[in-house]
């Protein structure tokens, strides 16, 4: 489980996180939602340990991990837009983050489940677009994490390969496993998310089941409900 309290961080003089007080346990799929600008990349950063907060804790299963690199072998992180080292060739990266885990790792049935076994041998440079996302997902889930962030996983893939990811998703889900989402596509969200957490400006402004987010709004559609929750923010 990770908990995270009084979590602050500013950057100068703009906060852009205040006081956020979260639970994210195991088994679900957690979507974090808001609009640019609103503390959503950052959160993030502080979750994979890329951003030193200001003040507050971040604990998992109970150790502070502030100062915990060990902690980060638990995490998979699937990126918007896939950075590799552009002269190696794909099965070179799958075989250089198996020998950096100093533990087997399976990732067979993920080369394919997304088509890329003719890719292995291409250097990553040379791919296009949508295949470096289909090696970014595999490289994020073959390590198998306890915490799986995605960040617009769907970026890029093709119709077929996103139906592939989210029923991934549920499956990772399903083995305990917990997922943080962080997407603008609100069907996706819907179709997967057992919890969301809406930031605003730094703030969190809502954190809670879909269901009861509509129930607060008065509002049957989701896109609705959090246009109408953000808005009557923005005027206060």
């Amino acid at each position: 489980m990770i908990k995270i309290q009084g979590l602050e961080k500013s950057f100068g003089r703009q906060k852009v996180l205040n006081d956020i007080n979260l639970e994210i346990t195991p088994g679900k799929i957690y979507a974090i939602l808001g609009h640019n600008g609103s503390g959503k990349t950052t959160l993030i950063k502080a979750l994979l340990g890329l951003v030193v907060p200001d003040r507050g804790i971040m604990e998992f299963n109970g150790v502070n991990i502030r100062n915990d690199h060990e902690y980060r072998r638990n995490v998979g992180y699937i990126s918007q837009i896939a950075r590799f080292p552009q002269n190696l060739s794909v099965l070179e990266l799958f075989t250089m983050i198996s020998d950096l885990r100093k533990e087997q790792v399976q990732y067979e049935n993920l080369i394919d489940l997304f088509g890329i076994r003719k890719e292995l041998h291409k250097k990553l440079g040379h791919l296009s677009g949508g295949t470096k996302q289909k090696v970014n997902v595999v490289s994020a889930i073959m390590i198998e994490p306890s915490i799986l962030v995605c960040d617009e996983p769907t970026v890029g893939l093709d119709p077929a390969s996103v139906i592939k990811l989210k029923k991934l998703l549920v499956d990772v889900k399903n083995e305990g496993r917990t997922i943080v989402l962080i997407t603008h596509i609100l069907s996706l969200v819907e179709e997967l998310a057992d919890h969301v957490f809406l930031l605003q400006d730094g703030n969190l402004n809502f954190n809670g089941t879909i269901t009861e987010l509509k129930q607060k709004e008065g509002k049957e559609n989701l896109e609705e409900a959090l246009a109408n929750m953000m808005e009557k923010k923005d005027r206060e």
